[in-house]
């Protein structure tokens, strides 16, 4: 095996609530010159032993996969049907327009236009209400800072810009009669925690960004806002810690110009449970899970609301609590459409306005549901499933009648079978996973095995199609998603049982998982993978210092490695609602106990990537080249310890067709190498040539 680079120890030591912690690669979180040197180095290195005839193979199987017409969902406005949709030789998918669903789509904004290499993306849009405009965030590179720019639908032509706005999102845009309402930020620069600093303005089309209004400028580092309106009526939510959100409300646009903060009406303040608030018509709905673990849908008229007296004791009842989770909703002209997710899967529930169940929308065993609109008696949502790609589909909402709209070609050489297994974890709780692969397999104990999860901020892990993972399966491959705790496919108890002092329990969790696919002869830790992304690359780091010897290999993608330093950099600060504060007394005693990067010792451990992107505004670089270089140095077993960093790509948002292919092949051809699966074994699944 080819030896890593070397890499200086520079010991710096911490005194940690009177504990003395050495840092020997605190240097590698500069951005310097000498840093960038050490990543050539890694990354050469790296590409040297991911340069395997398995990730040839895989890439070029991989390019057919992605090259094919993606459609994302339809978001009705007033008569008009926008959508994006990414054609078989586009880097990145073009937003058109529909007047009607069976007219011809018309192409509003292209950013394959933007750049050579598609690194300039069109990250998200919001159309008018009314249909006449439509604003769309452009970022450069996967930086999450955000150029917003306005266009007239008819004409295709900008009407406004606002240049250097920063961290928004469609959640923080909002339209007024007039205008908008939109969140901006500091920017990345220097540590980046300045993406922190928070602002609410009003800006007037057609106006200078240096007139726009101020509404809000006082948040706190953990809270996000996310704006709604309906005329000129504003709610705000202040979302903080994705535990807990308050709601605030005004009845007027205020003037151009205006540089002291608006007094905003409080809503629902002060109360232990989330409200995301949804307006229509002069009524504000609220999905809660006050008095409501499994949530559930409160509203009243704005009137109410505007008061300053509104009590979610006192509000109606809309959709009262089920058995399963409500995770959204979307309102059509007399009906509520309910998404719930039972045992981590979608269903779909309709409602009258006054809350009556009177129907079900089908979907398939073990699918996801996302991008619910509903419009003129219709819902317009996408559907996927581990074994099939997300399509576009339209339901009568009185008839309860489906019908697919759009759906991509991606072929699949085997003949798949999914299915929700059970585990028990250290404390007994049972975990879910769900468990994909050919239905022709042998449980010989010696399958390849991938098991993946994430484990924190209330995300849920439902059925999702990874059309990378399609070789793999299909030469025998065993695929696994885990539902840890964490997330809130079980609602917020689900979530509290994984964060802060519980945080253990994700892995845990994960582990249980991992020793149940042994025992029931679907693998063995030679040929069993872990991976995981951003928080789930926490969970790998913590994993594969807590138990190496219970995997082969382990995937690590843009990840949180030293949470005792995590919160001085960059989003890290609004974390603390999730993982607590190693400047925290007692929250440092729990963190201290599982931060990977603090428990690497002298041993054997499996086979690694690491990955991360020089443009990430989420997570420091520095979390996977100080783990790299500290467990390069402790490794004693033959297996290699990897970095591969990304230079014009961020935390994963925007990335191009070609890039995503070629990280892909690396990532899986690094897998499938680990796991004893050769190029022979791809070979022998892939297609037939066109003619």
């Amino acid at each position: 095996m080819h030896e890593p680079p070397q890499t200086p120890r520079r010991e710096v030591v911490d005194t940690l609530h009177g504990e003395e912690v050495t840092d020997p690669y605190r240097w590698l979180e500069a951005e310097s010159a000498e840093v960038s040197e050490w990543v050539e180095r890694q990354n050469a290195y790296a590409e040297s032993m991911l340069d395997v005839p398995a990730r040839r193979v895989l890439e070029a199987r991989f390019d057919e996969l992605a090259r094919v017409t993606d459609y994302e969902a339809v978001r009705p406005a007033a008569g008009r049907y926008f959508q994006r949709v990414k054609a078989h030789d586009d880097e990145q998918p073009v937003l058109c327009v529909r007047d009607s669903l069976d007219g011809d789509r018309r192409t509003l904004v292209d950013p394959n236009e933007w750049s050579d290499d598609g690194t300039v993306s069109m990250d998200w849009f919001v159309p008018h209400p009314d249909g006449e405009f439509l604003a769309y965030g452009v970022a450069t590179g996967g930086d999450e800072q955000y150029d917003v720019r306005i266009i007239d639908v008819v004409s295709g032509d900008l009407v406004d810009e606002l240049v250097g706005v920063g961290r928004i999102s469609a959640t923080g845009f909002a339209w007024t009669a007039d205008g908008f309402y939109y969140v901006s930020t500091g920017t990345r620069e220097g540590d980046g925690v300045r993406q922190l600093d928070k602002e609410i303005r009003h800006h007037v089309l057609g106006s200078p960004s240096d007139t726009d209004a101020l509404v809000v400028d006082d948040f706190e580092e953990q809270v996000w806002p996310v704006l709604e309106t309906d005329d000129d009526v504003l709610v705000v939510q202040y979302y903080e810690g994705w535990d807990r959100s308050e709601v605030y409300a005004l009845d007027e646009t205020p003037d151009a110009g205006r540089t002291e903060p608006v007094d905003l009406v409080p809503v629902v303040t002060e109360f232990d449970a989330t409200f995301e608030p949804t307006l229509r018509d002069g009524y504000l709905y609220l999905l809660t899970d006050f008095d409501a673990p499994r949530s559930r849908l409160l509203g009243c008229d704005v009137e109410t609301a505007l008061s300053g007296d509104a009590h979610p004791d006192e509000m109606d009842v809309v959709v009262p609590e089920h058995k399963e989770i409500l995770r959204d909703i979307a309102l059509g002209d007399d009906r509520i459409v309910a998404h719930y997710h039972r045992n981590a899967h979608s269903a779909l529930s309709t409602f009258t306005r006054d809350g009556e169940r009177v129907g079900r929308i089908d979907l398939p065993e073990y699918a996801a549901v996302a991008g619910t609109y509903a419009w003129n008696g219709e819902l317009f949502y996408t559907v996927e499933s581990f074994e099939r790609p997300p399509r576009v589909c339209c339901a009568d909402l009185e008839t309860e009648e489906t019908r697919t709209l759009d759906e991509p070609e991606v072929g699949i050489e085997a003949d798949l079978e999914v299915k929700q297994e059970w585990f028990e974890s250290a404390d007994g709780t049972r975990i879910p996973a769900f468990v994909v692969h050919r239905s022709d397999l042998d449980l010989d104990g010696d399958n390849p095995t991938v098991l993946t999860g994430y484990g924190g901020f209330r995300v849920n892990r439902t059925p999702t199609f990874n059309r990378f993972a399609v070789p793999f399966l299909e030469a025998g491959g065993v695929y696994v998603s885990a539902t840890l705790r964490g997330g809130a496919e079980f609602g917020e108890q689900w979530h509290e049982a994984g964060r802060r002092g519980n945080k253990q329990n994700v892995f845990d969790d994960a582990t249980a998982v991992a020793e149940g696919l042994v025992e029931r002869r679907y693998t063995n830790p030679d040929r069993l993978a872990v991976s995981g992304g951003s928080n789930g690359g926490l969970l790998v780091g913590a994993l594969i210092t807590q138990r190496p010897d219970l995997f082969g290999a382990a995937l690590c993608l843009v990840p949180l490695l030293d949470m005792l330093r995590f919160h001085n950099f960059l989003l890290g600060p609004s974390w603390t609602t999730e993982y607590g504060s190693p400047d925290d007394p007692v929250d440092y005693e729990y963190i201290r106990a599982y931060s990977p990067y603090h428990n690497v010792e002298r041993t054997e451990y499996p086979a690694t990537l690491f990955t991360t992107a020089a443009g990430d505004t989420r997570v420091h670089p520095s979390h996977a080249r100080k783990m790299t270089a500290r467990l390069q140095a402790a490794n004693t077993g033959d297996e290699p310890v990897l970095l591969r960093t990304e230079e014009k790509a961020g935390h994963g948002l925007g990335k191009p067709t070609s890039m995503y292919v070629t990280e892909q092949a690396e990532q899986w051809g690094f897998l499938c190498r680990s796991l004893g699966l050769d190029a022979d074994d791809l070979r022998s699944t892939e297609r037939p040539p066109s003619a």
